[in-house]
């Protein structure tokens, strides 16, 4: 468990802290000189049941605030420190508020200097507390006087801050391994070593991690946890470890930065949230607010995007999307702090809800009920709701990622629940059976009636029906489901198009027999740069315009696809191109490929390899970028031949 001081400078925190433990936390050499704490400082005290209370000291200069709130993120029972002398003051005021916005659910006040004052200052400061945490998370927390000269009340305090350690239920060690980082340094013969508070999880000795949201990888040489070596590191620890890498060094890792299960690394910079304005905030915020976001131990510039109105009103609380300057490694239910941009003052704070916030369509009522489901803390309880919200199929892998929770609890959560899950590229894409029984019923109904509208169309394309349905899938999650047993024996996926089993479209005999005499033109050695329209008509002797209405029925029927006009390609042709596309792409360093490279494997000219390619970039295969593309593996199979 960890214990953070907070309190205004000179209050005396940092020699509360030797008194307690008999370790300085002051570290720093200006901080020796100055006599006040700088940066974070850090002492242990070793618990009778062999456990370890760590200690993190913070700096109450309001310079130093930031810091502070790098400390207050990672402590488990808060101790606000308030001088007899001087009674509360304008940073005890600041540190109560942001334990207030980090929720820090239990703590202790200490009266330093206690020995000095008489007992009728004593009560006076006791007064000034109670009216201070009056309404916050300490609000009847005990209040106890202590000297850190005398020794008066220091057993007594150490007693209770035992007894509050052994109260707390801890922090979720069955849960992904976060640490925040606050030191980067290297220890001669050792490397590079941060050191941080666990927020949830386990780190154990040769454990692969990533840093986060830079994505550098490195492997875990040795955990010191409490001050000590050990080999697994728990939620709640004070930890440092050592990292090697191939990129790892001390330029390359920065305090705020996260140690993270590789799992859970998603940096985001645009994140829904709740924001608590404080009270005593001068005036409303609104749309577009500058601030700066602080979170565990990371700092960043961030905008404030008002959900639900124009104005946030102090004192009051609102839903806003939080856009930022760079991108971090967060959690769901993560709690925040915003200072002004000025950095002088705490001006609210809140909790992450959504950490894939959508730029668009902020504020419609989907919205508003997808947040309501992703405010809710229970995580079962969370996702039944989101099942019930547009739009009614959701990807359990990246709730489970976004809050951090173990394979196990995503199990218990598919157990529990046991909605119709899609395994597909990664994903684990559920949907409620109840909508899942809707879905089937739409797609039937929607196929009816595009047939009954064009009965001499091949069917409806495979893209369009996708996103004309509800619950929308993602395009490989849809894929699957139309091979369910619930669908497959009622619908045909032709290639790029589907269409209900009962609807046939065939040739006229007429039409058949043409048919065979041009379907060979197109084949063979000319596949990929086949006759037009003009010139196979020329060479069968028939009219182009009966060669042009064979072809567009062809193509109804998914035999060939007009790549430009009057330019049709064998079915199997294109998916043979396809499937090239695919491996220049997969033997490029970058998986991007050029027009050239792709007519030279094709041996076409370059108008006919550029006319092919557009037609995929508008088809979705291909991605343009410049001169560049890539290819989207969902669709691969699209001029395949139907499963």
């Amino acid at each position: 468990m960890i214990v953070g001081t907070a309190g205004h400078i000179d209050h005396g925190k940092t020699s509360l802290v030797k008194a307690l433990t008999g370790v300085a936390g002051d570290r720093l050499k200006e901080e020796k000189r100055r006599g006040i704490t700088i940066d974070l400082g850090f002492a242990f005290l070793p618990l009778d049941d062999g456990s370890t209370l760590g200690f993190i000291d913070v700096p109450g200069h309001e310079r130093f605030v930031h810091t502070m709130v790098a400390g207050a993120s990672g402590i488990d029972i808060a101790l606000l420190v308030v001088a007899a002398d001087d009674g509360v003051m304008p940073q005890t005021r600041e540190h109560l508020a942001i334990l207030d916005l980090l929720r820090i659910g239990r703590g202790l006040i200490a009266i330093t200097k206690a020995d000095l004052a008489t007992p009728e200052r004593l009560d006076e400061v006791i007064a000034q507390i109670r009216e201070a945490v009056a309404g916050t998370v300490l609000d009847g927390a005990a209040i106890l006087p202590v000297s850190s000269v005398t020794g008066l009340g220091i057993d007594a305090l150490r007693e209770r801050l035992v007894a509050e350690a052994h109260a707390i239920s801890g922090r979720a060690a069955d849960d992904r391994f976060r640490l925040a980082i606050d030191r980067v340094f290297t220890l001669a013969g050792i490397g590079v070593v941060v050191t941080g508070t666990v927020l949830s999880g386990q780190v154990h000795v040769k454990d692969q991690v990533l840093i986060s949201p830079s994505g550098l990888r490195a492997r875990v040489r040795s955990v010191h946890a409490q001050n000590r070596e050990v080999e697994t590191g728990r939620a709640g620890d004070r930890c440092a470890l050592n990292l090697a890498g191939e990129d790892i060094g001390k330029e390359a890792i920065h305090r705020g930065d996260m140690v993270v299960d590789p799992f859970l690394h998603a940096p985001t910079d645009r994140i829904d949230a709740k924001l608590q304005l404080l009270p005593g905030e001068p005036k409303p915020i609104g749309q577009w607010f500058p601030a700066r976001l602080h979170h565990g131990s990371a700092e960043v510039g961030a905008r404030v995007v008002l959900l639900n109105g124009d104005q946030l009103q102090p004192g009051h609380a609102m839903d806003v999307q939080l856009v930022l300057e760079k991108p971090i490694a967060a959690a769901a239910l993560d709690r925040f702090v915003l200072r002004d941009v000025s950095a002088q003052r705490t001006i609210g704070g809140g909790q992450f809800f959504d950490l894939r916030a959508p730029t668009r369509q902020r504020r419609t009522p989907a919205r508003e009920a997808q947040r309501a489901a992703l405010a809710t803390t229970d995580p079962r309880e969370a996702f039944a709701s989101l099942l019930d919200a547009p739009p009614f199929a959701w990807d359990l892998a990246a709730f489970t990622r976004d809050r951090a929770l173990s394979a196990s609890k995503r199990d218990d959560i598919a157990a529990a629940l046991s909605p119709m899950v899609f395994h597909a590229d990664g994903d684990i894409i559920a949907i409620s059976h109840a909508h899942w029984r809707s879905f089937v019923d739409g797609l039937i109904a929607r196929l009816d009636a595009f047939h009954a509208a064009y009965p001499d169309v091949q069917g409806m394309g495979r893209e369009k029906l996708r996103v004309s349905l509800q619950p929308k899938l993602p395009a490989s999650a849809f894929a699957l489901a139309l091979q369910h047993a619930d669908v497959a024996g009622r619908v045909v996926r032709d290639g790029a198009f589907v269409r209900l089993a009962s609807h046939s479209m065939q040739m006229s005999p007429e039409r058949e027999a043409l048919w065979q005499r041009v379907a060979p033109l197109l084949g063979g050695e000319v596949r990929f740069r086949p006759p037009r329209v003009r010139d196979v008509a020329g060479v069968l002797a028939r009219p182009e315009q009966d060669i042009r209405q064979l072809m567009a029925f062809a193509a109804r029927l998914g035999l060939v696809d007009e790549v430009a006009h009057d330019h049709f390609f064998l079915r199997p042709t294109m998916h043979e191109m396809v499937l090239i596309a695919a491996d220049i792409a997969a033997h490029a360093a970058d998986g991007r490929f050029t027009a050239a490279q792709f007519r030279d494997r094709i041996d076409s000219g370059r108008k006919v390899a550029i006319q092919i390619l557009e037609f995929f970039d508008r088809q979705g295969v291909t991605l343009n970028r410049g001169t560049l593309r890539r290819v989207q593996a969902r669709y691969l199979d699209l001029y395949g031949p139907a499963p």
